[in-house]
């Protein structure tokens, strides 16, 4: 039996850690960026809705040209740099920004021009969203293709790959967020877009030069090259069962919606909670607002194994939850953290910032409902998908995130700034108490109609 890993899976690896470091790093300081200096609150919350939405759009399109024309490689190498010009183009915005002057109504004043800083800002979120889009269906893709069909390493393989991921998480927020600016001073957030350029670039090239060297399969064979055009014989026609896994998978994507909308608050309205809202200071030192972001990553790599354990232990009772009834409970716990800080801070004094205990509290909860949804629907997909339909229904899934983040966008848009606030004319937010419950029964009804069709959807799944 072969021991160890190839060394492919390592260059992988650091890969996709740098892009995930690149993509959590930028986004940590995005919308404080933003607000120091250019937009609203609102106007921040609705362009970075935007932005993560089309981030999930983009990799349908880069998914089909990898697999038709370019190969994972190629696509992988374009998206790389492309991604590393959109962040040397947020570099540039933040160069040349002006610090702005907000009025008494908290709109910027129109003396400031910060025009440029803008169109160089979307341009750069244009580069991001297109790179991402070749970069991001890609390698995962390739890290299977190292091993023979039946190597028993693959799994193994996956969970050190999905730990880059993670690990490029926490650390991006950690050492842009030394860079991370105010109103006072927004140019400083230029290094912190220079400090994920520079990391995109050594990735991309380093992945550039080693990949024909070591990103090969088990017998020594090139991964991810130019597919060879073959015409291939499609199934059209679908049978009852496979009618009936298709309906699971759109069925349970739209329930994903609400997670995920919920969930992402933590690039907003989270954000702006912990910039304005928390004591930040620790013996004296006061802790950078987009640390915060690093701490969902911190409790995946703690927690993942934990919950691991968990369902072998229950399932060897029997006591196991359904697939189904694992995401009903990640909802549920997404519900109870934001009802956790909406606890916190009932009744709070605009002027006065709670503990950071709270914030980390929720972030630790919403952590737990990940792990309990968010792998066991990928899981649940790539099960039910009928094999010729497994692509578009991978990219059904994208589109529910897309969904998401755009909603996520717009939610946060409510987040209180001492005007009444209404989301579609009868939910009115007044207070943070009011807005964070709006998560919490958002949530926790789509937990209970999810748990309550559960049996329907667990019979659908049965062949």
């Amino acid at each position: 039996m072969k021991e160890g890993h190839p060394k492919g899976l390592y260059l992988l690896f650091f890969t996709e850690m740098a892009e995930r470091f690149s993509y959590y790093g930028m986004r940590a300081v995005f919308t404080l960026y933003m607000v120091a200096a250019l937009f609203t609150m609102e106007s921040a919350s609705e362009i970075y809705g935007y932005y993560t939405g089309l981030v999930y759009l983009t990799p349908l399109l880069g998914g089909y040209i990898a697999d038709r024309y370019w190969g994972n490689r190629r696509s992988i190498v374009v998206g790389g740099m492309l991604m590393a010009l959109g962040q040397l183009l947020m570099f540039l915005s933040a160069s040349c920004v002006r610090p702005a002057i907000y009025e008494a109504d908290g709109v910027i004043d129109p003396a400031v021009d910060n025009h440029l800083a803008v169109l160089l800002m979307m341009g750069g979120l244009f580069f991001l969203i297109l790179g991402n889009g070749f970069f991001k269906p890609n390698i995962a893709t390739m890290v299977g293709s190292l091993y023979s069909p039946d190597d028993k390493r693959k799994d193994a393989a996956f969970t050190i790959f999905y730990m880059g991921v993670n690990v490029g998480a926490t650390l991006g927020p950690l050492l842009c967020g030394i860079f991370e600016g105010d109103y006072l001073n927004p140019s400083r957030f230029k290094w912190a877009f220079l400090c994920a350029c520079i990391v995109m670039i050594i990735s991309t090239l380093t992945f550039y030069l080693l990949k024909d060297r070591y990103v090969v399969t088990h017998d020594g064979q090139p991964v991810g090259i130019k597919p060879a055009h073959q015409q291939r014989a499609v199934k059209h026609e679908l049978s009852r069962s496979e009618k009936q896994h298709i309906a699971v998978i759109f069925i349970i994507a739209a329930f994903v919606i609400f997670f995920w909308a919920a969930y992402e608050q933590a690039g907003v309205s989270l954000t702006f909670f912990a910039d304005q809202q928390t004591d930040r200071h620790i013996l004296g030192w006061e802790m950078p607002t987009s640390y915060f972001q690093s701490l969902p990553a911190i409790f995946v790599v703690l927690l993942a194994p934990v919950m691991n354990l968990m369902w072998d232990l229950l399932g060897r009772y029997g006591w196991e939850p359904s697939s189904v009834m694992k995401q009903a409970i990640g909802l549920a716990l997404l519900a109870l953290g934001y009802w956790f800080i909406a606890w916190g801070v009932k009744d709070l004094d605009p002027q006065v910032k709670v503990s950071m205990w709270w914030l980390t509290g929720l972030y630790f909860i919403h952590t737990l409902g990940e792990l309990s949804l968010s792998p066991i629907g990928l899981s649940l997909v790539s099960k039910l998908s009928p094999k010729h339909l497994a692509s578009l229904m991978m990219g059904i899934w994208f589109l529910s995130s897309a969904v998401s983040n755009m909603l996520a966008g717009q939610l946060s848009t409510l987040y209180p700034d001492g005007s009444a606030k209404s989301l579609f004319g009868w939910v009115e937010i007044r207070s943070l108490y009011d807005f964070f419950m709006l998560f919490v029964s958002m949530s926790g009804i789509a937990a209970v109609a999810l748990a309550c069709i559960s049996p329907v959807l667990n019979k659908m799944m049965k062949k």
